[in-house]
């Protein structure tokens, strides 16, 4: 189907934060499968976890334990330093669709009877996902939605307060929005809307599908403000490169689903729980924490060095950035960039997202940066 249009590199292989297309041509990669490739491409640690997971039990669905989900499940607990429960999905948009299931359970328990989102945010494709979405382009034709969303603009805790009452069932938020282009929140934003959601008995749920499992430095981004959600979902980074997504519950919204009220068949799986599992060790095992905020520091300063007329700055925590435009160039940006060897991600008219492995190296970044110059010419004069 066209959906995708015709990409413009087919690559047949990886290693490290290098990856290579079906004609041999090296490139660095600086969008790591939109956040997801955390160690990079053949990570060994990776490779032998899903290896050996494959070969002892791939499937059980969910009428049977297995040990990886329970492991993982109380490792993701741990990091949290919180009690909750965990359901386990394949992607993003479901652990979204399992945080809006269990948010219009609660709501209608309560007598709540809309949702809080966010303008430009992004929670998914799904129908449930999407109309929670805050993207007019790709939500509006698919509409009108099942349930009542009012959007508000991002980081304004003033609008937020005037749309949240206690009516409301839930406030979705990402604590950096992903697809608007790399956005992080004013300082304090979070905390208001941790105490919004207190006040008005509203859940608060934190989008972290792109922005956790040490993208932005810490495990999850709403560390950097220190609050904690009523509900968290995850996906993208956590697997790897395998489809593994999560909602965790806190509080009471850790047993609003009864038995029966959710599942999938193939959420959890062996073989992405025991990917996850060591995605999360090597992270730990190879202080790759540390290293993402020294090489993700490393390359906004070496950024936001360059003096471009096309270049408006650079934004975003960690290995999770945006090279905003003074121009609506993205598209040419990227498209000289890959001509460089490197690939990046067009997000937004005037913002180029880079989400590279966290394995990427302080040379490998010198390189982009030392290169990003001539590529922002070659994007400023193409017809």
């Amino acid at each position: 189907m066209p959906n995708y249009g015709v990409p413009p590199v087919a690559l047949a292989r990886g290693e490290g934060a290098r990856v290579w297309d079906v004609d041999g041509r090296e490139y660095l990669d600086l969008i790591g499968g939109i956040a997801v490739s955390s160690l990079g491409h053949a990570h060994p640690a990776l490779v032998e976890a899903v290896s050996r997971q494959v070969a002892t039990l791939a499937h059980t669905s969910n009428l049977f334990l297995h040990e990886p989900e329970v492991l993982l499940a109380e490792r993701l607990l741990g990091l949290l330093g919180a009690p909750a429960r965990v359901f386990l999905s394949n992607s993003g948009t479901e652990a979204n669709e399992a945080a809006l299931k269990l948010s219009l359970k609660y709501g209608r328990a309560n007598g709540r009877t809309y949702f809080v989102a966010a303008e430009n945010g992004f929670h998914g494709r799904t129908l449930g996902a999407l109309a929670l979405t805050g993207k007019p382009s790709i939500r509006d034709q698919f509409g009108p939605f099942s349930i009542d969303v009012r959007f508000v603009p991002y980081g304004d805790a003033d609008a937020l307060k005037n749309a949240v009452t206690d009516e409301c069932a839930a406030v979705f938020l990402e604590p950096t929005q992903g697809e608007a282009g790399v956005v992080p929140p004013p300082e304090g934003y979070f905390t208001a809307a941790r105490e919004i959601c207190d006040v008005t008995g509203a859940l608060l749920v934190a989008d972290e599908i792109q922005s956790a499992i040490g993208r932005t430095g810490h495990w999850f981004a709403h560390q950097h403000e220190g609050f904690l959600p009523d509900v968290l979902t995850l996906a993208k980074g956590l697997g790897g490169g395998m489809p593994i997504g999560a909602c965790v519950g806190f509080g009471a919204a850790a047993t609003v689903f009864a038995q029966g009220d959710h599942g999938s068949t193939f959420g959890g799986n062996p073989v992405s729980a025991a990917a996850a599992l060591a995605v999360l060790d090597t992270i730990d095992g190879d202080g790759l924490l540390e290293h993402t905020r020294t090489v993700g520091a490393e390359l906004a300063e070496g950024i936001a060095a360059i003096g471009h007329p096309l270049l408006a700055g650079v934004r975003g925590r960690g290995l999770w950035r945006a090279v905003v435009l003074t121009d609506g160039r993205s598209a040419q940006v990227q498209a000289a960039a890959q001509r460089a060897g490197f690939l990046v991600n067009a997000l937004q008219p005037d913002a180029v997202r880079l989400a590279p492995p966290l394995v990427i190296t302080s040379a490998q970044v010198a390189a982009f940066v030392a290169a990003l110059p001539a590529i922002l010419d070659e994007a400023a004069d193409a017809q």
